[in-house]
Parts: C-alpha cells; sequence; structure tokens
C-alpha cells in the first residue's frame, strides 16, 4: 500500500481536511501520478451579514466565513495540459471532468485570449463550472504576466452548498487560486487572490459580483466577521463574533445565482442612479460610447454608499424616478459607469429602490459594526436584530426579495425575541439563504422556525452552522507519496 506524507503544512487540519487526508489515497489512485507532490487548499464559503448587494456601491460589508469549504489537490504535470475532476455537485446539468491544453488560452502570438474570449469557449463546451478554475491561469496571465509551460491535475472536492447564496463559487476560486499560486510559485498578497478572482468571476464565469465573496473567502478568520469597505476592496480587519451571539444561516430551497437577471437587473439601476445624481450634482460627465459614461466625482469618489441618508434625502430622492426604461434613459443619460454590466433597452429599471438601498444599507452597516465594537452585552441584540430586518425589507424594495425567504424572516420575528433577534436574505437575493441572529445554542426556536417553514412548504431546510478559516490562514499542505508502507 502506499499514503501521502505531509512535507509542509500544519499537522493538525481541520476536521473536513483531515476526512480528505483519510481517504485520499483511494480517490486519487486512478488521477494523481506518484512522482511528483500534491498540494492542498482549502477555502470556505461566507454568510453575508450584513451588507450584501451594496458591495458594488462602496459600502461597509460584515461576512462571516462559514464552516463548509471547497477543498483543491493539484499536482503539476510536464505536459501543457489541464486535467480537472470535480466530486462536488457543482451544477448537476455538466460534466464533471474536464481536460483542456493550455495552448487554447494562447492566441496565435503567444500572449493570453481576451477574457470574454474564454468565456465563450466554457459556454460552447457547456463546462460553465470549470470556468472558475481554469480562468485562475487565464488571469494570472493576464494580470501578473505569467506563462505556464506545465500544466496540472486538478480535483475538487467541495461540500459548499451550490446555488445557496453563500458563495461556493468563491470557495472554488479562492482555492483554485491558491492553489496554483503555492504549486508555480507566484507571489501573491491575501487581498490580491481575492481580486484575481473576482476577475475571474466576472469577466470569464459572467457574474458581476461584488469584491466581498471572494475577499471573505481569502482573508476570513474563524468566529470573526470579516469588515470589508468595497471601494474597492479596504480591508478593515475583523470583527470577533460576541460570545453571546450565533449567526445560522437557514437555506431558502430557492435556487440563488449571482448571474441572474433580478441582481443584475437592481445592480445596473444603481448605477443608473448614480448618473442621474451625477447631473443633478453638476459632476463632470464623459461619453465613453457602447452604453458607457465616466465620471469625475470629487464628492463621494464614485460611490453610493458614500452620500449620506440625509444628503439622499434632502438632495436626490425627489428626483429619482421610480422605474426607467433602459431605452429612456440611454436617450437621455448615455450610459452608466459600472464596468460589467449593460442597460439593456427593453428592461425596466427599478432606479430609486436601488439607489436608495446602498445608502441606507452603508448606514445599516456601519451601526452594525459599532455595536459591535461597544459591545456590552445581550441587552443590544435586538438592535442588531432589528437592522438586519431593515436590511431584509430593503432587499424586497428592491425586487430581490422571494415568498419563501420572507417566510423564513417572518418565522424568527414571530419567535421569542430574547431568543431569535432578526434575519435577512443574504447576498444576491432572490432566493437563497437567510441569515438568522439569535442566542448562542438557541436551538430550539431555530428549530420551531424550521419545522414551521417545512409543514407550510414540503421543504426541509438545510442549517448552516459554524465558521472557520480562510484560505490564507490555512495556507496550504504539500503532500509526498511514500511507497511501499506496510498495511
Amino acid at each position: 500500500m502506499s499514503v501521502y506524507s505531509i512535507v509542509h503544512g500544519p499537522q493538525h487540519c481541520p476536521d473536513d481536511t483531515q476526512t480528505l487526508l483519510t481517504s485520499l489515497d483511494t480517490v486519487t489512485r486512478s488521477f494523481f501520478s506518484d512522482d511528483a507532490d500534491l498540494i492542498v487548499t482549502r477555502a470556505p464559503g461566507r454568510l453575508d451579514v450584513m451588507g450584501g448587494i451594496a458591495d458594488y456601491s462602496g459600502s461597509l460589508v460584515l461576512q462571516l466565513p462559514i464552516a463548509d469549504a471547497t477543498h483543491v489537490i493539484l499536482q503539476q504535470t510536464k505536459q501543457p495540459t489541464l486535467e480537472i475532476q470535480s466530486t462536488a455537485k457543482l451544477d448537476s446539468s455538466e460534466s464533471r471532468t474536464l481536460t483542456m491544453d493550455l495552448t487554447e488560452l494562447q492566441n496565435s502570438t503567444g500572449d493570453p485570449i481576451d477574457y470574454s474570449a474564454a468565456k465563450a469557449i466554457f459556454v460552447e463546451r457547456n463546462a460553465h463550472w470549470a470556468a472558475y478554475v481554469v480562468g485562475a491561469f487565464l488571469a494570472l496571465m493576464h494580470e501578473k504576466q505569467y506563462r505556464f509551460s506545465r500544466g496540472a491535475r486538478i480535483l475538487i472536492s467541495s461540500n459548499v452548498p451550490e446555488g445557496k447564496g453563500v458563495s461556493s463559487s468563491a470557495a472554488l476560486e479562492v482555492a483554485t487560486m491558491t492553489a496554483v499560486a503555492k504549486s508555480y510559485d507566484i507571489e501573491l498578497a491575501d487581498t490580491e487572490i481575492a481580486i484575481l478572482c473576482q476577475r475571474v468571476e466576472n469577466l470569464i464565469a459572467g457574474a458581476p459580483c461584488g469584491i466581498m465573496d471572494q475577499m471573505t473567502s481569502s482573508c476570513g478568520e474563524q468566529n470573526r466577521l470579516l469588515e470589508l469597505l468595497c471601494q474597492p476592496s479596504q480591508f478593515m480587519g475583523t470583527l470577533a463574533l460576541p460570545l453571546e451571539l450565533e449567526v445560522w444561516g437557514v437555506d431558502s430551497g430557492v435556487r440563488h445565482s449571482v448571474g441572474g437577471s433580478d441582481y443584475t437587473t437592481v445592480r445596473t439601476a444603481a448605477f443608473m442612479g448614480y448618473r442621474i445624481i451625477a447631473d443633478l450634482a453638476a459632476l463632470s460627465v464623459t461619453p465613453l460610447g457602447n452604453g458607457k459614461v465616466a465620471v469625475s466625482d470629487p464628492h463621494w469618489n464614485g460611490y453610493l454608499a458614500n452620500i449620506t441618508p440625509t444628503e439622499f434625502e434632502e438632495t436626490f430622492l425627489q428626483h429619482l424616478p421610480d422605474s426607467l426604461s433602459g431605452t429612456e434613459f440611454l436617450k437621455r443619460y448615455q450610459g452608466i459607469s459600472d464596468a460589467v454590466t449593460e442597460v439593456e433597452d427593453s428592461v425596466e429599471y427599478p432606479v430609486r429602490a436601488a439607489t436608495a438601498h446602498p445608502i441606507y444599507e452603508n448606514y445599516r452597516v456601519n451601526q452594525f459594526a459599532s455595536i459591535l465594537k461597544q459591545w456590552s452585552g445581550l441587552d443590544q441584540a435586538q438592535l442588531l436584530g432589528n437592522l438586519m430586518l431593515a436590511s431584509h425589507q430593503s432587499y424586497t424594495d428592491c425586487g430581490l426579495g422571494s415568498e419563501r425567504t420572507d417566510l423564513i424572516v417572518e418565522l424568527v420575528k414571530n419567535e421569542d425575541h430574547t431568543s431569535l433577534f432578526g434575519g435577512r436574505i443574504t447576498g444576491g437575493g432572490s432566493g437563497g439563504t437567510v441569515a438568522v441572529l439569535g442566542r448562542r445554542g438557541t436551538t430550539e426556536p431555530l428549530k420551531r422556525v424550521v419545522d414551521k417553514f417545512e409543514q407550510a412548504t414540503g421543504y426541509r431546510p438545510l442549517v448552516l452552522s459554524g465558521s472557520s478559516m480562510g484560505a490564507s490562514g490555512f495556507d496550504h499542505l504539500r503532500l509526498r507519496k511514500v511507497q511501499n508502507i506496510q498495511a
């Protein structure tokens, strides 16, 4: 028999890593060769406690890395080929294996192909899941000018629920980018890994997400809320979750996708609102063509979140339309300053609600963080819960709610307020997971919420609990095959 020996990295690993290592020889026997080391990385999903979609408008966000994580095992090969195999059911409609020559990521002159061309490759192959993996190589070719002469075998093992709004894609991207960087000796800071992964998701996978998912997966700390000011990615540190409090994720059973039309429509509408405010504030606007503009903004540095609620209400709110068609907007304002979304002619956009959301959300998140930083006990917990409930209502006003997530929040509100304090829809909204704040160890009230939800819908929700370190805290393991070990 043969086993793997850890030649770099901690001997004591998280439980899920230990489980993976225990079965490693069985699951890799037919995939990896015996003549090269294995690099193992781990990146968690995240629970969006406060901030959510306001990240693309420059808000402060508070994010908790969850216990569920994605592992990537990478082995370099002599041939310039990527062989990818996933044991995670990321999308049941797609193949779970992919083989791709690295030369497909180069044009005739040897330079890396455009991100849009790479995106088209994965669409054509019906292998969207692989874009998150192969995209790491292309992003490093573009942004770090790295040229890969050797390929890799890559095995993915994940228990982050997919389509639930807890950033399974970010966990996959960060675990992959970290593994590639460690294997090929590419120096990347933890925050740089997150930024590169966001580019993969925006430009190759085609999901217009903000930076908070990747930053939490890379830089998060166990049982602490990552505090990130998304302007564009100022890591402010982490806040301890008080010992008296616990945050759970309750799955609604409604599939969430950050690339879905609802999220994209609201994001675009927010940038439309910012463009209208730019005219009202007499900012300098330069049309760039193709529905894009550049805004010179000395007041708010280009971020809606920097407008105070008072300033918004007194100066701008009454001038924003409730909704506006893409055709009418482009006729009046030429375009938006967002690089990753487009104004569609035929779409009716909820301009006022989408513009208001990040302005008020940033205020709520800062209040939430201030309470945690001055924590004096459970008498403050309901204040936190009320801020979460207000955030949930704001999602609904934008059109990002759902009947099932609303039901979970209502069930939480109907429980004893000394046990469960509040909840909110998370991430991109339109389904997915609800973050619930309560007294630590409050199992019975939470169980009642789950039971009543099942009675009403017929669906037994998954409950996510616990936290774990980000990819930077785990770093990486280097494994080496030891031959002829006697059983």
